[in-house]
């Protein structure tokens, strides 16, 4: 059986102190720098720290959550298959500077979301 989702493309990792952690990610552990911005109130870094994938780092995120981003070939496509299996995104779908996203949450609550990356990799460039 194949697995439900593509590639994990970006682990969203909360922080309450973005200065402090991007220079750990920088300084300490020598990750390359992807991008960084900071808008609507909040700092975010994509840091690159080996061939996995990127770690976003988001002030706007609760502190020690981790979101894992999973890449879909057609988000409708794949919403609706896993509604058919009981599957319930949390909140509307929302966009990305990549694309368009669906947000859900397992029984416990650890949050994860499914990404179409139908912009490819805007920031990246």
């Amino acid at each position: 059986m194949a697995p439900p989702f593509g590639r994990l493309k970006y682990l969203y990792v909360g922080t309450a102190d973005y200065a402090k952690d991007a220079a750990y990610y920088k300084d300490v552990l020598g990750a390359e720098v992807v991008w960084e911005f900071n808008e609507f109130d909040a700092w975010v870094g994509a840091f690159r720290l080996g061939d996995g994938p990127l770690v976003l780092l988001a002030d706007h995120r609760p502190a020690k959550s981790v979101m894992q981003i999973y890449v879909v070939d057609k988000l409708e496509a794949a919403a609706k298959r896993l509604r058919a299996r009981g599957w319930k995104e949390k909140g509307e779908r929302f966009e990305v500077p990549d694309g368009p996203c669906y947000l859900f949450a397992d029984p416990t609550g650890n949050e994860y979301a499914l990404l179409e990356p139908s912009r490819g990799e805007p920031l990246e460039r």
